[in-house]
């Protein structure tokens, strides 16, 4: 856990994308901004090509898990730094959302109150500080961002500076998204304790049950992952990339060769913390819930999974380890629930033991080409 193995692949320097990886981008574009949509709005339901409402939220919500898995992949394949902490951001960015989103319900809960049924049921009379610019959509999209990255740049701050590193850095994430799960779980908090926010009714003023209104936000996230997929590109393959990754492999010559790991590593791990929260923000309103349970252990675990499963220091390998294992999860949770978690320990220990490059290594093993000719 502490090493990285010298067979992951160091990036060439040079074009974005290779010619079959533009191919396979704009693929993914136009699947995301006119086939999906096509097939969900325009072919009627009767259709063996209709795309089920179904499948676009489940499709969607294993997207906002991709744009988990991409930025555990920055921090762990490229920079060695494993975290088990990042549902923590990923709950906060949906926190922040879910805030606006219930405060958009207005008087059309249960208790036609202008405040949320929780804190209504609670006897509260006035809206906590936190809540002040809940009303205001700029200003929850501007915490996505905000609250979760301040967070981990005090966090890192100190953790890098202090040296911690390995399993001891690992371990110290999951006690902080284990105290936090804990906090929120309190009704005075005003996050809604343990049931959290849910019941959701509108996003700008337009209903969220409008299919219109759930293939915008759809599209939004699919562009968000391509986004974040070529961010991510760009970044490993440029100086600051090199740098994370000598840092991975031996952090003690890059110091000696003059430069500080702890800038590199804390801007990283800032901005790792940023995707995951803005993974989250478009999480809720397309699921419907958040709550505590986000930041379970087991959350952030998961999200290490989909990188291994697909393969670390590859980009695109954490994409298909998301979709891979949740698509696997969606499955077994309707035929087999009870040995869903079995299957998902199997799976872990076999890509450890016998893949340690992943489903994308395996694939390209098969294919006869080196790890570096990835697109």
């Amino acid at each position: 856990m502490t090493a990285i193995p010298p067979t992951l692949p160091v990036p060439k320097r040079g074009l974005l994308l290779s010619p079959a990886g533009w191919t396979g981008l704009l693929a993914a574009l136009l699947a995301v901004t006119v086939l999906v949509p096509v097939l969900n709005l325009v072919v009627p339901e009767g259709s063996l090509f209709h795309l089920s409402d179904y499948g676009v939220a489940l499709t969607a919500k294993i997207m906002c898990y991709a744009i988990c898995a991409l930025a555990m992949d920055l921090i762990w394949g490229y920079t060695g730094i494993l975290s088990l902490g990042h549902g923590l951001f990923f709950a906060l960015g949906g926190y922040a959302m879910g805030m606006y989103l219930m405060r958009q319900i207005g008087t059309d809960g249960q208790y036609k109150s202008h405040l949320p049924d929780f804190m209504v049921f609670l006897d509260w009379k006035t809206l906590p500080w936190h809540w002040a610019l809940s009303d205001s959509f700029i200003a929850q999209a501007l915490l996505v961002l905000l609250v979760p990255g301040l967070l981990a740049f005090i966090f890192g701050f100190f953790a890098f500076r202090s040296r911690i590193k390995g399993v001891y850095f690992s371990i110290i994430t999951q006690a902080m998204t284990f105290a936090a799960m804990l906090l929120f779980f309190r009704n005075e908090t005003g996050f809604g304790g343990n049931n959290g926010f849910t019941d959701f009714k509108r996003i700008l003023d337009i209903p969220l049950q409008q299919p219109s209104t759930r293939m915008v936000l759809f599209v939004l996230t699919g562009l968000t992952l391509i986004g974040c997929y070529l961010m991510a590109r760009w970044i490993v393959h440029s100086k600051f990339g090199r740098v994370l990754q000598a840092i991975r492999d031996a952090e003690s010559r890059v110091m000696f060769t003059g430069y500080d790991p702890l800038a590199y590593k804390l801007a990283i791990w800032t901005l790792s913390a940023v995707m995951c929260g803005v993974a989250g923000a478009l999480y809720v309103p397309q699921v419907g819930i958040i709550n505590p349970s986000e930041m379970s252990p087991a959350a952030s675990i998961e999200i290490a999974i989909w990188a291994a499963v697909g393969g670390r220091a590859t980009l695109i390998g954490p994409i298909v380890g998301a979709f891979f294992v949740n698509g696997a999860k969606s499955w077994f949770t309707q035929v087999f629930p009870e040995f869903w978690l079995y299957f998902l320990g199997a799976l872990f220990i076999a890509v450890t033991l016998f893949l340690p490059q992943g489903l994308v290594g395996l694939v390209q093993k098969f294919k006869g080409s080196k790890p570096e000719e990835r697109a």
